[in-house]
């Protein structure tokens, strides 16, 4: 198999899975940053309970 062929068959099945837009409808972009925020808005207080002598 070489390199280009390879490439070929990527694009090809990028380009067919493209169809669906890459969204899943039980995610919510809101719902996901929000819950990422929250989980890193933790761990930096954590960080700085940990680190009180600075």
């Amino acid at each position: 198999m070489s390199l280009t062929s390879t490439a070929n068959q990527l694009v090809t099945l990028a380009a067919e899975g493209g169809e669906h837009g890459g969204n899943h409808e039980s995610l919510s972009p809101l719902l996901t940053g929000g819950g990422a925020f929250v989980v890193l808005v933790l761990l930096l207080w954590i960080t700085t309970r940990f680190n009180r002598d600075r």
